[in-house]
Order: C-alpha cells, then sequence, then structure tokens
C-alpha cells in the first residue's frame, strides 16, 4: 500500500529534473500521474513530446499509471485543459503539483521585454492558470456535497525569497509572487478541503546548472551509490508527504536544499519608527537609516 493510493496527480514541468522526480515517486506511493511537459528549451524555446513520454511510459513499466500530456501551461487554455485530462482520464484529481519553469536570465538595464514577459508567463501565470482550473474543479465538487482533500505544492526559488541572485529580476519577481500566491490561495482555499504549500528547492537540474552562481555547488561529482544530497530525487518526498490526504500543512513555504529543510517566513516588521505629527524630511534622514 502506498501512501497515496487512489489519488490523481497533475505535476507540471515533469519531463526532466525535479518534476521527472517528483512524477517517479508520487507514482510509486500509488497516484495515478499526468506527467506534464512542453519539452521546450531552458529558455522556453520549441517543444518536445519526448521528456513527458518517457517518464510516463517509466511509471507504467513499472507498474504505475501514468499519461503524458504537452498542454502549455502559460497559457489559459493549456491550463484548463491539463486539468481537464487528470479529470477525463482517471476521474478525477487530487493533487497539483506546480513546477514548469525557464530561465532567460538579464541584468535589469539590458533585459527585454520578452525576456521579463515570457518568465514571468510560464512561472507565475503558468502556476495560477492550473491552480485556477483546479480551485474551481474543487469548489464544484465540494459545492455538491462531496468531501474535497487536495494538495496543491508550487514551486519558488531561494532566487526570490532568501537568496536574490543578480541577472534574475524575471525569475525572482515571479518566485517571489508564486511564495505569496501560495499563501493566499491557501487562506481562500481551505474551506473547500483544499491544502496549498509551496517547496524552494535546490537541485542539481538543467536549470540550476545555468544559472549564474549555482554551478560551483554541484562542482563536485558524487560516486557512484553514495547519497547525493542535491540529486532532485531528495527533493521529491517533500512533494510527496505534503501531497497525502492527512497532511496537516497548509500555507508554508519550505526551503529544500542538500540534507536540510526549513521554513521561510514573508516580510515582516524587523524595525519600526514613528511620529505624533508630520513627517519631514530632516527627521526621516536622521532615522530611517539607522532602521537598515
Amino acid at each position: 500500500m502506498g501512501s497515496l493510493d487512489g489519488r490523481v496527480a497533475v505535476v507540471t514541468g515533469a519531463g526532466r529534473g525535479i518534476g521527472r522526480a517528483h512524477s517517479l515517486l508520487l507514482a510509486q506511493e500509488g497516484a495515478s500521474v499526468v506527467v506534464n511537459d512542453l519539452g521546450g528549451s531552458n529558455e522556453g524555446q520549441g517543444s518536445d513530446a519526448g521528456p513527458a513520454q518517457q517518464v510516463a511510459d517509466e511509471i507504467t513499466a513499472a507498474g504505475g499509471k501514468a499519461v503524458a500530456n504537452n498542454d502549455n501551461v502559460a497559457t489559459w487554455d493549456g491550463a484548463e485543459a491539463l486539468v481537464a485530462r487528470a479529470v477525463d482520464e482517471f476521474g478525477g484529481l487530487d493533487i497539483v503539483v506546480n513546477n514548469a519553469g525557464i530561465l532567460r536570465d538579464a541584468f535589469v538595464a539590458s533585459m527585454t521585454e520578452s525576456q521579463w514577459d515570457s518568465v514571468i508567463a510560464v512561472h507565475l501565470k503558468g502556476h495560477f492558470g492550473v491552480l485556477r482550473h483546479a480551485a474551481a474543479y474543487w469548489k464544484a465538487r465540494s459545492k455538491a456535497g462531496e468531501q474535497v482533500a487536495a494538495s496543491v505544492v508550487n514551486t519558488a526559488s531561494a532566487s526570490g525569497t532568501f537568496m536574490p541572485n543578480a541577472g534574475q529580476a524575471n525569475y525572482g519577481a515571479a518566485k517571489a509572487g508564486i511564495a505569496a500566491l501560495t499563501q493566499v490561495a491557501a487562506a481562500e482555499l481551505e474551506r473547500y478541503g483544499v491544502r496549498v504549500n509551496c517547496i524552494a528547492p535546490v537541485a542539481r537540474t538543467r536549470l540550476t546548472l545555468a544559472t549564474p552562481g549555482m554551478s560551483a555547488m554541484f562542482a563536485e561529482e558524487v560516486p557512484e551509490g553514495e547519497f547525493d544530497a542535491f540529486s532532485p530525487d531528495n527533493i521529491a518526498p517533500v512533494v510527496a508527504y505534503l501531497a497525502q490526504e492527512k497532511c496537516p500543512i497548509t500555507g508554508q513555504v519550505f526551503a529544500v536544499q542538500g540534507g536540510a529543510i526549513s521554513v521561510l517566513e514573508g516580510w515582516r516588521n524587523a524595525g519600526l519608527i514613528e511620529t505624533d505629527g508630520p513627517w519631514t524630511v530632516d527627521d526621516l534622514a536622521e532615522r530611517l537609516p539607522k532602521l537598515s
């Protein structure tokens, strides 16, 4: 018996890296999985049905249940079609793992509009689109009297949360937005039986290896057979736990890297100055720098 027996999952960006690891473990734990991946490059260009199909085939060859899906979650219609595929193929939907992402790094002064728009579309809009259509499905089921016990796991990043990375204004802004989206959605959807959490993973993937300053972290090769703390396989158990029907956690953002998991908190009041009358520029010049 697996911890996810009978549950139906959608995993986006599931053809490679962390998404692939999520899909394989969810299936191993008994979930039926829709393996979604457009199959594009790191920059989001092109498409290839192969990666998603290969993961689905790997799951079915091991005795699990999976289908491949190539809808583009950066589009409203693509996100809606993905949710519908899960319901049509497996009779429902219990788990959404939003993982799809691309990189189009550039410094602020030279970033183009298309570099900004494409990253926001895949990450932030892609997360919201799948979440929105899944939420509508769960709301309808709840309103019809069904007992919903659904789980959403979003994917943020160290960039945009606790480790801002130069050259990634688009990526960092999208990931920070995903963390905030998680907490808002958790507050809204709890009434329908839906939990929403987020992970900020660090693992050895084609995106992290292409990120400035990140490749050095993975420079040391791990001998075959030894524990690889930065393997995508080390991220997936966190998602598998958060996806369980009885998991009590919601509205949290977890940093997952190496052998460590930590809870991330959002913006908080780290200092205060007050006045009994109107602010003046001179007063602020004297007091505000002391808060930094």
